[in-house]
């Protein structure tokens, strides 16, 4: 078995030791990945002089847009690309296996949320639909096929059938699981107003004004997404184009990741000063279900770590483009 089935196959069990899995898996991207390699080079990086994960340099998430990320010689099963406008270059994360993207979703939403047969999963995410190769939809179109609802998981914008697929999902005693982009979801709700009863549907934001509205603290949107829906909390996932690893907050924007992914804060002036002694700087992302692209990537998000693990997206860096995962501002 060579070297990265063997790391999948590792990767989901229980426990797991993230720091030696995480430097096993530096130390063979920086030899087999062409475009880590001389990145690496060109910062005159030792790899086997990396003992600990503060060490490890972050690939800049930008080479994504010009560059194949690619781990090995393989022939991409499909090719995911970021949301963005015809101006911008969408970012291409080439996939070996769907099959592990697909399972690695399921066994972190899995862990928070548990079996997706509990589930009735409904979308409204209009614009990932509209451009097309979103790893989002696909990972929603799974986790869809797995509850082997009745009722149809995506919806662009016709809310009447949406809130019939609701209302026939609680009578037949299913949790519902109604996941959508941030302006999507608010638009919806300003038209509600508290009409319905949504009480039991977990209410979950993806992030993404897309310039269809103003952009909001993380605080009031989820105020105005309470009041609409009639809710007590919004529930978040953090993912991006890049990963393919996910972390999920079950209210207050406190985001938790699973055993295959980890962030690290950098100062906003020196990437390369990365460690725990930063309380709030730009997020690094260790995600080991990126085995065949990039593990360590330097996300253009800006977050606040806690002692616990968890982690805030507090905004993005002002240069960056506007993304998927683009929830707040500073």
């Amino acid at each position: 078995m060579d070297f990265k089935a063997q790391f999948k196959q590792q990767l989901h069990r229980q426990p797991v030791d993230f720091t030696q899995m995480a430097l096993s898996l530096f130390r063979y991207q920086a030899e087999n990945n062409p475009v880590y390699k001389a990145y690496l080079k060109h910062l005159h990086c030792q790899p086997d002089q990396i003992n600990s994960l503060e060490q490890i340099p972050f690939l800049p998430i930008e080479f994504f847009k010009q560059q194949k990320v690619a781990t090995g010689d393989f022939e991409p099963e499909i090719t995911f690309l970021s949301s963005g406008t015809t101006q911008q270059t969408r970012s291409k994360h080439y996939i070996a296996d769907l099959n592990w993207y697909n399972a690695n979703t399921k066994y972190i939403f899995e862990h928070f949320y548990g079996p997706l047969e509990q589930y009735v999963v409904l979308a409204l995410l209009p614009s990932y639909l509209e451009q097309g190769g979103s790893s989002l939809v696909a990972m929603v179109d799974y986790f869809v096929k797995q509850t082997r609802q009745h009722e149809e998981g995506f919806y662009l914008h016709n809310h009447s059938k949406l809130l019939q697929s609701i209302t026939k999902a609680r009578t037949r005693g299913k949790k519902v699981l109604l996941i959508g982009v941030s302006y999507a979801l608010l638009n919806w709700a300003e038209k509600l107003k508290g009409k319905y009863d949504f009480s039991g549907v977990t209410i979950m934001e993806t992030g993404g004004m897309k310039g269809r509205h103003r952009e909001m603290v993380r605080e009031e949107l989820h105020s105005y997404l309470k009041q609409g829906f009639g809710v007590d909390a919004i529930h978040s996932e953090y993912g991006m184009t890049e990963l393919l690893s996910q972390g999920y907050s079950m209210g207050e924007g406190l985001f938790k990741a699973g055993q295959t992914m980890q962030t690290l804060l950098r100062d906003l002036n020196d990437p390369f000063d990365i460690g725990s002694h930063h309380r709030s700087g730009g997020i690094n992302v260790i995600d080991l279900a990126n085995v065949d692209s990039c593990a360590f990537i330097e996300t253009k998000d800006i977050g606040r770590q806690h002692e616990d693990g968890s982690f805030e997206v507090l905004g993005r860096f002002d240069n960056s483009d506007i993304r998927g995962c683009n929830l707040l501002v500073v």
